[in-house]
């Protein structure tokens, strides 16, 4: 959902996925928020620290969050 913000719980990436996931300052406590969708639903833009972050859905899928309430 477009503003809601969530708390990682855990990643279910491995490999290459995963290690690329976790350079980009998605780990396991970090905050973020959504901030939008492409037109086609993919990608996702996420706001992730200070910086905006757009994932695809494939990879987007592989991170469990909490979301965090408004």
């Amino acid at each position: 959902m477009v503003k809601q913000k969530a708390k990682i719980v855990s990643l279910k990436a491995s490999g290459e996925l995963g290690r690329r996931i976790r350079d980009m300052g998605l780990l396991p406590g970090v905050e973020i928020q959504v901030l939008g969708r492409a037109p086609l639903q993919d990608p996702v833009a996420l706001r992730v620290y200070d910086f905006t972050l757009t994932l695809r859905n494939n990879e987007a899928d592989r991170i469990l969050v909490q979301p965090l309430p408004d």
